[in-house]
């Protein structure tokens, strides 16, 4: 905590391009105490009520200033933005939330799809998803689910995906949304959640929750930074760690709700595959 604090100061004050003289006037303190708080060979922090004062001259978060925020700014400057609503592409993928996974890399995603993971999508399951949209073609689809599964490759990703197993069942049979979409696809879509499963367990980790007894609207939380609700046209972003601690909290119940389990994911998804006639 004293390094992050040390650091979160420095920038703090690199920043409002305060020297370690004037804010130490500000406050009230020599300009040798606040030297050796930002010396590296500090590992103290100072008193409450100086980081008080640091954070209240800085213009910042007192919890951003001692690490236990990811938010510089002050609560009640935020309160107003504690929900944004952002505009979607109006499709399954979209830019925007690969971007928010981007700057996510380190946490722990969670995430409920409206059907399936759009990582795990064949080429040709999003040409028959997109066949009827307008506003961003198939290819343009293809390249931005490329991105967020290339995210999830990397070393440091660790996601959690909890879907319906209703939704599997129907691309088993070709009801519902998958209605049209012809036998060796929906096989094909099986094979490719069986190889990158394979590839990317236990980074990624797919369970699978009964319709039946639970419900949830589509959303992503990306670790501690922000979490988006799907809604059509346009996404409910929260910012806050209030907000984002309750459906942290609801997403672990549809995990305690699931039928299959991440680890029985793969035996699961083989014999819907086998079932496809």
């Amino acid at each position: 905590m004293a390094r992050v604090f040390r650091e979160r100061l420095a920038a703090a004050m690199a920043r409002s391009g305060l020297r370690a003289a004037g804010l130490a006037a500000r406050i009230g303190v020599d300009r040798s105490t606040l030297s050796q708080l930002l010396s590296g060979e500090n590992d103290r922090l100072p008193r409450a009520d100086t980081v008080a004062a640091m954070a209240g001259e800085l213009q910042v978060s007192l919890d951003w200033l001692l690490g236990l925020s990811s938010e510089t700014r002050r609560g009640a400057d935020i309160l107003h933005e504690s929900m944004q609503i952002a505009t979607s592409a109006q499709t399954p993928i979209d830019a925007q939330l690969v971007r928010w996974q981007k700057e996510a890399t380190g946490y722990k995603i969670r995430h409920v799809p409206a059907t399936l993971p759009d990582l795990v999508k064949t080429d040709e399951v999003l040409h028959y998803e997109y066949r009827n949209f307008v506003a961003r073609d198939p290819d343009e689809a293809i390249s931005a689910g490329s991105d967020k599964l290339e995210s999830t490759r990397t070393p440091e990703a660790d996601m959690e995906v909890c879907m319906r197993i209703q939704d599997l069942r129907a691309l088993a049979t070709g009801t519902g949304l998958w209605q049209g979409l012809d036998v060796k696809a929906r096989r094909d879509q099986f094979d490719r959640m069986s190889g990158l499963y394979d590839e990317l367990y236990p980074s990624l980790r797919i369970y699978l929750y009964d319709g039946l007894t639970h419900y949830s609207v589509p959303y992503t939380i990306f670790g501690p930074i922000r979490a988006a609700l799907y809604v059509g046209q346009l996404y409910f972003v929260f910012n806050t760690r209030d907000h984002i601690r309750v459906l942290t909290r609801h997403f672990d119940e549809l995990i305690k709700g699931s039928v299959v389990q991440a680890n029985d994911f793969p035996s699961v998804i083989a014999e819907m595959r086998a079932s496809i006639a």
